[in-house]
């Protein structure tokens, strides 16, 4: 069973030790596709994972800036991993104190990331688990059933972006719901606008993102874009029906997020990679936040990320929110139907 204690502002901690018997929770993820549940609410239950860095505390400070309609129960993780080694007693010695003063340096990040959403709406929940960083995350964010994990990464040159923390592409890629990537180098100052970049096609993983992003209400100092990225038109296509699709979807696009932002552009771009276009258009404009859809590709309790997630993940110089949870309930929905018709006959 956790162990329970108040931190320093009174926030409940609750202190986990791996394996602790924790509710197993059975999850389906079906095989890619278009379809996705519309009305879902996302920004309810979010993790946000601390590890003492500057890029923790600042990805809380990201999130904070983030609108949202609904109170948020926001859990706060630190996990501690303990080493074990086959070495003499005051190696054991000296390791074990090392542990205790991570621990009780998780603990104090806990309590300062808590402090930060005081007055806010949010109520907060903050646990110190001990384990394997990545895998204790994903777990996490499973046994809660979390609709947002948030976790900081490092990396200020474009080397050190496309590597990417370990930490943070294992929780990108493995989390069973929507994750937010966050740089601090990206994130713009208080009286600076937010400037959010939807990567949008028409397609059921783009058009859940946009439902996704219009849980939150971006009005106010924000600019949301909507862009198009058409990969290899040439000049037999560039004044066809191809096009004017492109631009028709553009425009339901910006139509339907008006409904929450008082300020959407959109941006039609030809490109030869998708990615690529993508990371051209952050760089040039300035973009805080870049929005994708992602698709389910496995049965298992695990997700691979898309090539077009992964690579602009690793090379775009600002956060990533990858959305995944109307895909997910439209998919199991999908899959639900299936199996009363397989019943049925």
């Amino acid at each position: 069973m956790p162990e329970n204690r108040l931190g320093r502002f009174g926030t409940k901690i609750a202190i986990l030790r791996a394996g602790s018997p924790l509710r197993a929770i059975r999850r389906c993820y079906p095989e890619s596709g278009s379809h996705f549940k519309p009305g879902v609410r996302v920004m309810h239950n979010v993790l946000l994972a601390i590890d003492g860095s500057n890029a923790s505390e600042e990805a809380a400070k990201f999130f904070a800036r983030i609108p949202h309609f609904d109170p948020v129960d926001l859990t706060l993780v630190s996990v501690v991993h303990r080493r074990f080694v086959h070495a003499s007693y005051s190696t054991n010695e000296l390791i074990e104190k090392a542990y205790e003063q991570d621990r009780m340096n998780a603990l104090r990040s806990l309590d300062r990331i808590a402090e930060l959403f005081d007055g806010a709406n949010v109520r907060v929940r903050s646990e110190l688990i001990e384990g394997v960083v990545g895998e204790s995350i994903v777990q996490k964010a499973k046994d809660i059933r979390a609709d947002l994990v948030v976790v900081g990464a490092t990396g200020h040159s474009q080397i050190s972006r496309m590597l990417l923390g370990s930490i943070s592409d294992f929780v990108a890629t493995h989390s069973p719901c929507s994750v937010l990537v966050v740089r601090p180098q990206a994130i713009p100052k208080p009286s600076a606008p937010l400037k959010v970049c939807l990567g949008y096609e028409g397609t059921g993983p783009c058009q859940a993102a946009l439902e996704e992003l219009k849980e939150s209400p971006w009005r106010g100092k924000t600019e949301l874009h909507v862009v198009s990225v058409a990969a290899c038109l040439n000049e037999m296509y560039a004044d066809s029906d191809c096009v004017q699709h492109y631009k028709d979807q553009l425009a339901q696009a910006k139509e339907q997020l008006e409904e929450v932002s008082d300020s959407v552009t959109t941006h039609f771009i030809e490109d030869i990679h998708y990615g690529e276009g993508i990371t051209r258009f952050v760089e040039t404009h300035d973009i805080n936040l870049v929005v994708l859809g992602e698709t389910p590709r496995s049965q298992f309790s695990r997700f691979l990320l898309g090539s077009t997630s992964q690579y602009v993940l690793r090379h775009v110089p600002c956060s990533v929110w990858i959305t995944r949870n109307r895909m997910i309930e439209g998919l199991k929905a999908k899959q639900s139907k299936s199996n009363s018709r397989s019943a049925l006959n």
